[in-house]
């Protein structure tokens, strides 16, 4: 049985209006817990709320180690290149382009990740300069960002599953509701022997945006969500990759 539009948007204006009440809700909560809560905005909010289904103690939970974690990996508000040094040098993570909803779209070669001697801390605070870097060109109404991983390449040398569950990790702890879609592109079927050890621990809203992509439908696809002149020229669009430190 199909709603009428009259019941949708009746719908949809109550889910908004209980999600207002759990803000406030939550508000109250953390803000009597961590004052520094009170400089978040109510976007912020509504992230952690709809990653733990609206439960108002579950989000507050989750905010809260979110903040505390926030100042102590990031004491002076953003990572520097400079701690990066070996994740850089791979030139790995480019950032150019937005889809048709605005969202910013960001590309992984993953061929050219490799273990180094910065070890896994260097890697996590790579994948935290990755996402505040892509954040800060999400523009106004819209939350969410594009990753397109391209496995072209990728071989065992690559693997690295302590790095992958590490990166699955930040992104739903303390990055909630901002993948907004991650294509994988060009996986070769040893990926999926990595593939399965790191499947269980991606909770069942992210695996729903994640869509492996066949070669052959490779640009239609794409360009079902991003418009050609916003598509990088490897995957038959105009734009050329930039590399996450130059973006």
């Amino acid at each position: 049985m199909m709603m009428s539009s009259n019941n949708i948007e009746s719908s949809a204006k109550a889910k908004e209006e209980e999600e207002i009440t759990k803000i406030s809700l939550m508000r109250s909560m953390v803000e009597t817990q961590d004052p520094s809560s009170k400089e978040v905005d109510d976007m912020t909010m509504r992230r952690f709320l709809r990653a733990r289904d609206l439960d108002v103690e579950k989000a507050s939970s989750m905010f809260l180690k979110y903040l505390k974690w926030r100042r102590s990996f990031v004491p002076n508000g953003f990572i520097s290149p400079s701690e990066l040094t070996h994740e850089i040098q791979q030139n790995k993570m480019f950032l150019q382009g937005s889809d048709k909803k605005g969202r910013p779209i960001s590309v992984l070669l993953a061929a050219r990740h490799f273990q180094h001697n910065g070890g896994l801390d260097e890697f996590k605070r790579f994948i935290v300069y990755i996402f505040d870097k892509i954040l800060a060109r999400i523009p106004p109404g819209q939350d969410k960002f594009i990753v397109i991983g391209d496995l072209e390449g990728w071989g065992y040398a690559n693997c690295d599953i302590r790095a992958y569950l590490s990166a699955l990790s930040l992104l739903q702890d303390y990055y909630p509701e901002r993948l907004g879609k991650m294509f994988v592109v060009h996986a070769p079927y040893i990926f999926m022997a990595a593939w399965k050890v790191v499947h269980p621990f991606i909770d069942v809203k992210t695996r729903k945006k994640i869509v492996f992509v066949e070669n052959k439908s490779l640009k239609s696809t794409l360009l079902e969500e991003i418009d050609e002149s916003q598509l990088p020229e490897i995957y038959g669009g105009t734009l050329p990759l930039i590399p996450i430190q130059d973006s």
